[in-house]
């Protein structure tokens, strides 16, 4: 007997079911006789009980047996986020009433419309301070529908990729769509995950992963994990420190140098990212990781990974601050980190896209925050897109999105104006999601010189 199965403790080992449905009799707590037996089917939708004990409609993606024989269901909530995706005791679940079944069907056949605002980057308008008239009636082309999409992350259907692109996303979905992972367990804190992790077989099924906050090592079993904890010398993350400010320190680590704790850092993450990120062929990037100084040693708060060579000139591949650590500052503190690192290196970055709905909020709070302080001090009367890019390090796109976002911008006549006054501006800032970052960073701290870059030269918008 190998010495994790001699040290396991106890915990569900789950067998899958392959068949499509299951007939479940179940009993509603509301007295609904009509549920007195429910057949239950994958790809269907119910209604379940979420843990704050209201009903949302779901759709059941697959079901499984507990280590009792029970059958248990993994369901998705409807309209909401993958990451509260979870399986549910058949207790949890009844039928739709007839009249709310085709009230919902209907609802979800409805196509929501959006007002476009045309989007043309080669435009380098000006930014006049004032007023301009608003011309909603503008015709969109296709083009310009498509850079809206791409700007505001707008997901096609499977019907509108090309059939590869198509088939990669129907292959992740697949993949992904089930979580069986459901608890992390990190240095002191043992965390809820969000999403699936591609874990190798025996580790990527169990209900608790142990993982050593030091060097990510990752067990089944916690006597494995608190004999590995007693014994690992490692208390900070490999490769370069290249930042330390107080208890903050950043880490450059290269994917081929470190392969293994790059590989293990991308599948701890992925619990927590829905779709972008790598898992193994990690030697293209480099990793960025942000830690807390404490008694201990230096403890991992989250991390950016980017490409060594970026053609799109990308400063971000995926970004992740783990969840204790959320709302404390430190996300911005990355994305500021990574725009420092692109002023060093003399080029415009942008992260790459799609953003995950987390940090698509951070990035608007930070690029929005940044452009306001900017035209807060603007002495003249315009200023154009590309100025106000040059000094940012924030790209034309991204800072006509941002300010299209908070009703600052208009497209008129083949340019991009600004409609906004002092006050507006003042008003603005003094909302919480644009006040001044809890963390900065100072670039007197940073002993990084950049590695050769062949995009250095290359300031022009893409």
């Amino acid at each position: 007997m190998d010495k994790e199965n001699e040290n396991k403790v106890s915990g569900s080992e789950y067998i899958q079911q392959s068949s499509v449905s299951s007939t479940t009799t179940i009993n509603s707590d509301d007295g609904n006789s009509s549920d007195a037996t429910l057949e239950l089917k994958i790809g269907e939708s119910y209604l379940v009980k979420k843990s704050d004990n209201e009903w949302h409609p779901a759709t059941i993606i697959q079901t499984r047996l507990d280590c009792f024989k029970n059958s248990e269901y993994y369901i998705h909530y409807d309209g909401i986020n993958r990451r509260l995706d979870q399986w549910v005791t058949k207790d949890r679940i009844k039928r739709l009433p007839p009249e709310e079944l085709r009230e919902y069907n209907k609802q979800k056949s409805t196509i929501a419309t959006t007002t476009l605002i045309p989007i043309d980057s080669t435009t380098n308008g000006n930014l006049v301070v004032g007023s301009a008239s608003d011309n909603t009636d503008r015709k969109i082309t296709r083009n310009q529908k498509r850079r809206h999409d791409e700007i505001n992350h707008v997901q096609k259907t499977f019907a509108e990729m090309d059939p590869t692109t198509a088939a990669l996303e129907k292959e992740h979905e697949n993949i992904t769509k089930v979580k069986y992972i459901n608890k992390l367990r990190f240095g002191k804190f043992e965390i809820e995950t969000w999403y699936f992790s591609p874990y190798p077989e025996g580790y990527g099924r169990v209900d608790t992963l142990y993982v050593c906050q030091y060097c990510l090592k990752y067990m089944k079993y916690l006597k494995t994990y608190r004999e590995h904890a007693s014994e690992c010398t490692r208390r900070q993350p490999p490769g370069l420190e290249i930042y330390r400010k107080g208890t903050i320190s950043v880490f450059e680590i290269d994917g081929k140098e470190h392969k293994g704790y790059c590989q293990n850092l991308c599948l701890m993450a992925k619990l927590f990212l829905d779709h972008k990120t790598l898992y193994y062929d990690v030697e293209p990037f480099l990793f960025y990781v942000l830690c807390e100084i404490d008694k201990n040693g230096q403890n991992i708060v989250g991390y950016f990974s980017k490409e060594k060579v970026s053609p799109e000139n990308n400063n971000v591949a995926c970004i992740l601050i783990l969840p204790p650590y959320q709302r404390k500052g430190y996300g911005k503190l990355l994305i500021a980190f990574s725009y420092e690192l692109s002023k060093r290196e003399g080029i415009i970055g942008s992260p790459e896209k799609p953003l995950s709905d987390l940090g698509r909020l951070s990035y608007r709070s930070y690029w929005a925050y940044t452009l306001l302080e900017l035209l807060k001090d603007c002495k003249t009367t315009s200023q154009s897109v590309k100025e106000l890019s040059e000094q940012s390090g924030i790209t034309q796109e991204d800072i006509i999105q941002t300010l299209s976002s908070m009703k600052m911008i208009k497209y008129w006549k083949g340019y991009y104006c600004i409609t906004v006054t002092q006050r507006a501006i003042n008003e603005h800032l003094a909302l919480p999601q644009f006040r001044k970052p809890k963390l900065t960073v100072d670039p007197a701290y940073l002993r990084w010189t950049p590695r050769r870059n062949p995009n250095a030269n290359a300031k022009s918008q893409k």
